[in-house]
Order: structure tokens, then C-alpha cells, then sequence
């Protein structure tokens, strides 16, 4: 099977942030499937994205995933429909629940009911998306009377998924479920159920992407920043008992116990990143493709370590173009 191969910006905390458009220009130049630009602690997506399309030639983007307590599905409709108004460029957008962090620390809302508010914003955004006039009373989703002035654009939705409601949301409503930091059993046991859940709903499957962190032939300031990602996963329901199972069950122990960041941080072995993502040599990160092509996944979106000896990620982008 040859999978889809993506490629996101890290927006990496020791890295600066524009290295996102570079990362992005390598992902255009090495003739990347996709480009998945996710909203974080930098840039506002919207304004990120008509400024990749600047910057690029025709690579097609995927916005998100934009967590949907923080934007209404009026305002993800109109700021998808802007960006490929205003870039001419294919627009897909992806949504998710986020973390308790960013929607009741950062943004102050109301994080309740993540299930519901996952799956009304999905029936509200597609429908706007195909320009439809909009008028939606859910249980903690409500708009009523707007459609699109711009032209519709038809875009992709997809959903981020790993518990059992968002699995459910993907596969009833969505074109692509994404999975996040994953190992390839545990993303052959979600797109099992995916499947199983749209096959119920007598709909085809969407496809599959996963979110993989990547470095190849990785120096130790790129082994580092890696290790550093998964930090925040390792004490996480559903993360914790998937890292477990991988082989890993002391390091998700002491996670729990709340140690320090930097005392967690030096428990993480190197192999654990690799566990989840596409790290070491050509062969190393072959294989893993290989796996995560066996369980199921038809895209990989490849999230590249971006270091002083590798600005942007783009040696491992390009190590890892051939490789699917």
C-alpha cells in the first residue's frame, strides 16, 4: 500500500516561529501531498495560512485541528472559505476538543460536554462548508440564518479522534479522522472501530491520517526536542495506557505521580518518541511506515524536528519523502 504523505509545521517552543514557513516551503518544494497548519501558541491559522500560500507554489492545505469550544462553525466556515477565496488554493479543515489548557486557561471557555459540541459543530461546519444556509438548535451548538457570501468551498472536514465519542463523531460525519502520536496497533485497533462505527451507519469509512513525529538520522538537540513532545501525553488517560502497552508502563507510573516536568523529561528514553513517530534511520522509519500502512492509515503527516543543523525540519523532510 503507498500511503499519503503531509507534512505540518512542529511550532516547536525553542524554535522560532517562523520557522513554520519554512517548513513549509520544503513541504511544497519536495512535492509533499499536503499541508496540515494547526493553531497553537503563535499564529492566528487563518492569517498563517494565506501567508503559506504566498510563500508556495500549490501545495493544498488542511487548517486545524481547530478545537471547536474556542471557534463557532460559522466562524471556521468563514475563515476556510476566506483563505481559498483569498489564495485560490484547495482548503480542508480539520476540528477537535483540544486541552482542558487551552480552552479553559487560555481561552476561558466552558469545556463541558466535549462529545456533543464536537459532534454539532461537525454537522453545522459541513453544512456551511457546502454552503448551505445554517440553521442548527443543538444541545450546545446553535446558529441560525447565516450562509457563506464567498463561494463555497466544499472543503474536507476532518475529525481529531481518540476516544470512543470522537471515533463515533469521525466516522459518522467525517471525510478523515486523525489520530495523534500514535502507535500502530493502537491505530489499528481505532480504525477497526472507526470503521465499524460508519459501516453501522451505513456510510463508506473516511480515511485515516496520524500525526508523526519525525526525525531522521536524529542529532541529540533533534532527540531532545522529540522527547520533549511526548512529555505532556504520558499521564493522559487512554495516552498512558497506550504508552504502557508499548512497553513503557514505569515511565507512564512516574508521569502520574506529577514529578517535575524536567525530572519526567530525563525518565523518557529515546525509544519511547520512536515508539509513536518516525525516528532513526531510512530503514528504522521504512518500517514504521510499513506498520502504520498495515494498520490501516493512509496518510502520515509528517511533523519534522526543527534544530540549528536542520532549520525547518527539511533534511528530514526530504529523507522521509521517498520513504511511503
Amino acid at each position: 500500500m503507498v500511503l499519503a504523505l503531509s507534512a505540518s509545521p512542529g511550532y516547536w517552543q525553542d524554535r522560532p516561529p517562523e520557522e513554520a514557513l519554512r517548513t513549509a516551503a520544503a513541504a511544497d518544494r519536495l512535492d509533499y501531498g499536503g499541508l496540515w497548519l494547526g493553531e497553537m501558541a503563535t499564529y492566528d491559522v487563518f492569517a498563517l495560512a494565506t501567508a503559506v500560500a504566498q510563500r508556495t507554489e500549490r501545495i493544498p492545505l488542511t487548517l486545524g485541528p481547530l478545537a471547536v469550544a474556542v471557534r463557532d462553525p460559522m466562524s471556521i466556515a468563514r475563515g476556510v472559505a476566506s483563505v481559498a477565496a483569498l489564495t485560490g488554493r484547495r482548503v480542508d479543515v480539520a476540528i477537535g476538543s483540544s486541552s482542558p489548557v487551552v480552552v479553559g486557561e487560555w481561552h476561558g471557555r466552558d469545556g463541558s460536554r466535549p462529545g456533543v459540541r464536537l459532534r454539532e459543530t461537525a454537522t453545522a461546519l459541513r453544512a456551511f462548508l457546502d454552503g448551505e444556509k445554517v440553521s442548527q438548535d443543538g444541545e450546545v451548538v446553535r446558529t441560525r440564518g447565516y450562509r457563506l457570501r464567498l463561494p463555497a468551498p466544499a472543503s474536507g472536514l476532518t475529525v481529531a479522534a481518540f476516544g470512543p465519542a470522537a471515533v463515533r463523531t469521525a466516522a459518522r460525519h467525517a471525510d478523515r479522522m486523525v489520530l495523534n502520536l500514535i502507535t500502530p496497533a493502537s491505530a489499528a485497533a481505532l480504525t477497526a472501530a472507526m470503521r465499524a462505527e460508519a459501516a453501522a451507519a451505513g456510510r463508506p469509512a473516511p480515511r485515516v491520517a496520524v500525526w508523526a513525529t519525525a526525525a531522521a538520522d536524529p542529532t541529540p538537540e533533534a532527540l531532545e526536542q522529540i522527547r520533549r513532545g511526548v512529555v505532556g501525553y504520558l499521564a493522559q488517560p487512554g495516552y498512558g495506557e497506550m504508552f504502557a502497552e508499548a512497553g513503557f508502563g514505569e515511565v507512564v507510573e512516574f508521569a502520574r505521580t506529577r514529578p517535575h516536568p524536567r525530572e519526567l523529561l530525563a525518565a523518557v528514553p529515546p525509544e519511547l518518541p520512536a515508539a509513536v513517530g518516525l525516528v532513526g534511520d531510512t530503514a528504522a522509519i521504512g518500517d514504521r511506515i510499513a506498520e502504520y500502512a498495515a494498520a490501516g492509515v493512509d496518510e502520515i503527516v509528517v511533523i519534522a524536528a526543527s534544530t540549528g543543523g536542520d532549520p525547518g525540519g527539511a533534511r528530514t523532510l526530504e529523507a522521509v519523502r521517498p520513504l511511503a
